[in-house]
C-alpha cells in the first residue's frame, strides 16, 4: 500500500459539464485516503442547488465539499478569491494527512491556480457594492465606458457584458491608483505543490444526451421555482454573475417575457452544450493530463487509481 502521507501532492478531477465528475469524485473517497474541494463558479452560491447540480444534502453530508454555498447570489466572488480560498482548504487538508481533490468545470480557476495571478488588493465589499449599484441605475455600458477612460488596456479585453470583470478592475484602480492591466503584469504565486491532473471527456452524443436528460429533471425537480425565488427577491438582475449562470439566464428571460418557456429549455440545452465544448477545446491545449474517454464508472476507477500509483511513485 502507498504511503500518501510523506509527499504533497493534489489532484485535478476536471471535465466539461454533465461528465459524471462529482459522482466519481465521491466514489473515489472509498479507495483514496482524499477530501473534496468544488472548482465550480457557480456552487458558491447559496440556494441556487438544482440549476447548478449540487450535490445533495445527503451527498455533501457523506462526501463533504469545500467551497460550496460560500455566498449570496447578490454578491461577487473573483478569481482572486477563489485562489485564496482554496489554498487555505488545500493546507488544511494536508494538516489532516490526507490529499486534496479538486473537482468541477471552471477551467479559468484550474488555469489561476497552477500558472500564478498578479498581486491585487483584496476586495472592497462597500466599493463593489457601490459600483454594483451606479452600474442598475445607469445605462448598461456606463461602467464600461468609464473603465475606457481609466484603464484601456483592460477595457479592450473584457466584455461589456461581463460586470465582474469590469468591477474588479475599476475596483483595483480606485484601490491603488494603478491600472489593473498594469499590475497584471507580474504574475506571482506560482502552484507550489505537485499534481495529478485528471480531465473526463466523453463522446459528444454521451454528453448531449446527460445534458438534455439533466436539464429535464432539473425541472422536474422544481428549477422554475427555484429561479423564481430569486427573481421576486427583487435585488438580483442579469448582469450578476449568479444570474448569468446557464439555466438561470435562461429562465429569468422566461419570467421576463423575452422568451417562451419551450425556448428557455431549448436555449438552456443548447447553451449548456456549446459551453461543455468550450470545456473541452480548453482542456485539449492543458500539458501533464490524463484524459480519460470511458463513461463506464468502474473502469474510470481502475484507470485513476492506476494513473495515481505509478505518478506518484516518481514524485519526490
Amino acid at each position: 500500500m502507498l504511503n500518501y502521507y510523506n509527499k504533497k501532492i493534489v489532484i485535478f478531477l476536471m471535465g466539461p459539464t454533465a461528465s459524471g465528475k462529482s459522482e466519481l469524485a465521491m466514489i473515489l473517497r472509498n479507495y483514496l485516503p482524499i477530501e473534496l474541494i468544488s472548482v465550480d463558479s457557480a456552487l458558491i452560491y447559496k440556494n441556487m442547488n438544482i440549476g447548478t447540480s449540487k450535490p445533495t444534502d445527503i451527498d455533501l453530508l457523506n462526501h463533504p465539499h469545500r467551497l460550496i454555498n460560500l455566498i449570496d447570489p447578490g454578491n461577487l466572488y473573483s478569481v482572486s478569491n477563489f485562489r485564496h480560498d482554496v489554498m487555505i482548504e488545500i493546507k488544511k487538508i494536508f494538516k489532516m494527512n490526507k490529499i486534496p481533490l479538486l473537482v468541477g468545470g471552471t477551467m479559468f480557476y484550474y488555469y489561476i491556480l497552477l500558472h500564478g495571478i498578479s498581486i491585487l488588493p483584496k476586495s472592497n465589499l462597500s466599493l463593489r457594492k457601490k459600483l454594483l449599484y451606479y452600474s442598475t441605475i445607469k445605462n448598461d455600458n456606463f461602467l464600461y465606458r468609464y473603465l475606457s477612460l481609466i484603464d484601456h488596456d483592460s477595457y479592450k479585453k473584457i466584455h461589456p457584458n461581463d460586470i465582474q470583470r469590469i468591477i474588479r478592475a475599476l475596483e483595483v484602480y480606485l484601490i491603488t491608483g494603478k491600472k489593473m492591466s498594469f499590475l497584471k503584469k507580474n504574475i506571482l504565486n506560482i502552484f507550489p505543490y505537485q499534481t495529478i491532473q485528471f480531465a473526463i471527456i466523453p463522446k459528444k452524443k454521451y454528453l448531449y444526451n446527460n445534458i438534455k436528460n439533466r436539464f429535464y429533471y432539473m425541472l422536474h425537480q422544481g428549477f422554475e421555482l427555484e429561479v423564481k425565488k430569486l427573481f421576486y427577491r427583487g435585488d438580483l438582475n442579469m448582469k450578476l454573475p449568479s444570474i448569468r449562470c446557464i439555466g438561470y439566464r435562461q429562465m429569468w428571460m422566461y419570467f421576463l417575457n423575452n422568451i417562451s418557456y419551450d425556448e428557455m429549455i431549448k436555449l438552456s440545452i443548447t447553451s449548456t452544450y456549446n459551453f461543455s465544448k468550450k470545456q473541452i477545446t480548453w482542456l485539449k491545449t492543458w500539458k501533464n493530463i490524463n484524459f480519460l474517454f470511458d463513461t463506464n464508472i468502474n473502469i474510470l476507477i481502475k484507470k485513476i487509481l492506476k494513473i495515481i500509483y505509478y505518478q506518484y511513485l516518481f514524485f519526490k
